[in-house]
């Protein structure tokens, strides 16, 4: 379908309705005789419950119910999935704390689950949870990352004696030591990756019904993965066969990651809403939010990169110490599996890796956008241009030296991952034009006479997108020959949607206006794995074009006996079916209605066009690209203006040029925000200092130069598509490339790194503590 074939420049389907309105968030949902819940969170990082007295507040207007803790541990179901197979240093299985909706005895972070209060009104839960006493007893908090394991330091579970969930090592420990021992430079740095939040655009909420006729549970939530989701919450915690639950996800404002978790608020409104006997609604405030969403990032690193005298990179060795918070939540051991980015784009011949998870008195944490690869680019990427400085080379020419040349794909690294395929050296030189590295040192003079530093900074990235999986697709023709597609993944704001019609629409020759797009509804959808790690293209995209392969197999034969031709002698090009032996042609809508006609089937066809299909992944890809930052920073304020940012990608096939430099420049975004603003602080005794948008930064467009989008697709082999994951990449280069561009202005002041995030007191404190 020409203007609308895969590559092409689509706008989003999707955005007209949003726009106007017309979104289906949880929130627009409203249940015949819905009541709302509401949570009474802990005001201690760490304290012992003596007593809780919910008298008063059972007897407030309008509530109609509060569960405490001894309610949760009454109804008999279990907790919330904890992740285990991991180990402890000695061998032993990591450890698996119990993850309970509402506590008991004991609060383990500033926002734990002490009640729920279910009332009429939003406005009468928030006044009965007022009326709730608490008699609490502060214990000591452990808060600091590099402190969880220090003897001494308190601890969030008894029986867990050290703060240590797991330790997972990779790579060769012997080789990279005899790496080193030959190494004619050692270059070490201590790296601090702070802890932000997601701050999505639509808060969590979920809506509980219960209906006791049928013994079934509905659940409208904020999600990522819905079929998996309804596995998880109805074998382990409402432990009912997985036919009594629903799960449906509308439209879905941003999550990154952060709402794939069975959150405690998705059990207590089913709960409650079994309870009363009605449909109950819990949906977070912005404040809410920060005291109850699940955190990321937040790990502290000691890297060393050994080179022989040529700059050549011998071995790398890497011991970080990772928060998992209070508790340990589904989907944060994944992070370690990324750790395989610290190879980057490079021959290192000899790596390892020490990685140790530790819990705190503070929220958990889970993937967020890259989920361990930004974290780990940002490692090597800082690395690299330590190496450089440090041997006096080119930032560039040190990564020309060391970088895998396309010739030598396949190429298993020394740690975890075996790229199938990219162009590195020609990526960053592609890079370099676009962002006019020859002119930078004119624009740097020029900026020092307008009292400003200039740097320009870049990282060469690459990640794991769409690691071994599965995802389902099912297209059915209508009667009248128009389509439904019904996919497995769930949108939060990618564009799955145009993507997914485009490939149909190329595919089948259907104009996306006859084409309807269901997704996020486990009664509708037939089978799906969900979205997460930048697998939708991937994987939906191949699960569609599967589908739509059959549909033209079996259409060819409808189109063959209706044209009185053999099958061989059918061409099926845009949407219609020809035959060189006859000069009549037939439409696939013309087709799919025929399909429905027994009269106009071949013998013994049955009836209908319609094809699901279940693709499997059996290996990942490794998108890949070179990023360019060029900044100012204003010598009196410390105030860094990103002024230029240039961005070269191999995401293999592009299906949407225009959806792809959305993803793109959002997670630059998300990138740049970390590194100069966004920030989770702590106190000593664990309270959130940074709990809302006065304190906590978010970046603004102000923030942000335009950023130039350009690619270099090399195609991989490893799915029918040839696309490689673009969700997660434009963060993933993000970090490095600011942190060098800024290390970089920094450079005659002697700074040879700046943690983040880099806000002007912290670089303005760089400078003066500087020998410029």
């Amino acid at each position: 379908m020409g203007e609308f074939a895969i590559g092409q420049v689509v706008s989003r389907f999707e955005d007209p309705r949003l726009l106007r309105g017309g979104g289906r968030y949880v929130d627009d949902i409203v249940l015949p005789g819905m009541a709302f819940g509401h949570v009474l969170r802990s005001p201690h990082a760490h304290a012992r419950i003596r007593k809780i007295d919910v008298t008063a507040a059972k007897a407030a207007p309008g509530v109609l119910a509060v569960l405490t803790g001894a309610d949760w541990i009454a109804s008999g179901w279990g907790d919330l999935p904890v992740p285990g197979g991991m180990k402890r240093r000695d061998g032993s299985p990591n450890y698996r704390p119990r993850y309970p909706a509402l506590v008991k005895d004991r609060v383990r972070w500033v926002g734990d689950y002490v009640a729920f209060v279910v009332a009429e009104t939003k406005h009468q839960t928030a006044d009965a949870a007022e009326l709730i006493e608490v008699d609490f007893e502060p214990l000591p908090a452990a808060v600091g990352t590099a402190e969880a394991a220090k003897p001494g330091t308190p601890l969030v579970w008894d029986d867990c004696k050290d703060n240590i969930c797991f330790v997972q090592v990779f790579g060769d420990k012997t080789a990279t030591d005899a790496a080193f021992a030959k190494a004619a430079h050692i270059v070490k740095q201590h790296l601090v990756i702070n802890r932000v939040t997601t701050a999505s655009m639509e808060p969590r909420g979920s809506i509980g019904d219960y209906n006791a006729a049928d013994d079934h549970y509905t659940i409208y939530t904020t999600l990522q993965r819905a079929h998996p989701y309804r596995n998880e919450l109805a074998k382990n915690v409402l432990k009912v066969p997985e036919h009594k639950v629903r799960v449906v996800a509308g439209d879905i404002g941003g999550s990154f990651g952060m709402k794939s978790a069975i959150y405690n608020e998705v059990a207590l409104v089913l709960l409650a809403s079994k309870t009363i006997g009605r449909p109950v609604k819990w949906m977070s405030t912005r404040s809410e939010a920060f005291l109850s969403d699940a955190q990321a990032r937040d790990n502290v690193v000691d890297a060393e990169m050994a080179l022989d005298k040529d700059g050549i990179f011998l071995g790398f060795r890497v011991v970080s110490t990772v928060n998992a918070g209070a508790f340990l939540q589904s989907g944060f051991q994944a992070y370690t599996a990324n750790l395989g980015t610290l190879a980057g784009v490079y021959r290192t011949p000899a790596m390892y890796v020490d990685s140790t998870a530790v819990f705190t008195h503070t929220h958990p944490c889970r993937p967020y956008r890259g989920n361990g690869r930004p974290e780990a680019a940002y490692v090597i990427e800082r690395m690299v241009d330590v190496a450089a400085a440090e041997l006096k080379m080119d930032p560039a020419e040190i990564r020309r030296k060391n970088y895998i040349a396309p010739e030598a794909m396949p190429f298993k690294t020394s740690l975890i991952f075996t790229y199938d395929s990219g162009e590195f050296d020609k990526t960053m030189e592609l890079a370099l034009k676009l962002a006019d590295i020859a002119g930078f040192e004119s624009r740097k003079k020029d900026a020092h006479k307008r009292g400003k530093l200039r740097g320009l900074g870049l990282s060469n990235t690459i990640e794991r997108a769409a690691a071994v999986g599965l995802e389902g697709a099912e297209i059915r023709f209508d009667r009248s020959g128009t389509v439904t597609m019904l996919s497995g993944s769930i949108n939060q704001g990618q564009g799955h949607e145009t993507v997914f019609k485009q490939i149909v629409a190329d595919r089948l020759g259907i104009h996306p206006n006859d084409i309807e797009y269901i997704q996020g509804d486990t009664d509708k959808v037939f089978f799906g794995e969900g979205t997460g790690g930048s697998r939708s293209a991937t994987m939906s995209g191949s699960a569609f074009h599967n589908a739509s392969e059959k549909i033209i197999t079996k259409a060819k034969a409808i189109a063959a006996h209706n044209l009185k031709v053999d099958a061989a002698d059918v061409n099926f090009a845009e949407g219609i079916f020809s035959s060189a032996k006859t000069n009549q042609t037939i439409t696939m809508k013309e087709v799919a209605e025929a399909a429905v006609n027994p009269a106009k089937l071949p013998k013994n066809m049955e009836p209908g066009l319609n094809a699901n299909a279940v693709y499997t992944a059996p290996v990942e890809n490794f998108p890949n690209g070179c990023h360019v930052c060029e900044l100012e920073i204003d010598q009196d304020t410390g105030e860094v203006e990103i002024v230029r940012y240039s961005v070269v990608d191999d995401v293999g096939t592009v299906l949407n040029p225009l959806l792809l430099k959305g993803q793109i420049v959002g997670g630059v975004a998300q990138g740049v925000g970390q590194i100069l603003m966004e920030d989770i602080h702590f106190d000593a005794e664990g309270q959130l200092v940074t709990g809302s948008f006065m304190d906590y930064a978010m970046p603004r467009a102000r923030d942000l130069s335009m950023v130039e989008v350009k690619c270099n697709p090399v195609p991989t082999k490893t799915n029918p598509l040839g696309v490689k994951g673009a969700g997660e990449a434009g963060c993933v280069g993000a970090l490095p490339a600011v942190a060098n561009a800024l290390v970089d202005a920094l450079a005659e002041f002697d700074v040879r790194h700046i943690e983040m995030p880099a806000t002007p007191e912290v670089v303005w404190r760089a400078m003066r503590n500087g020998r410029g």
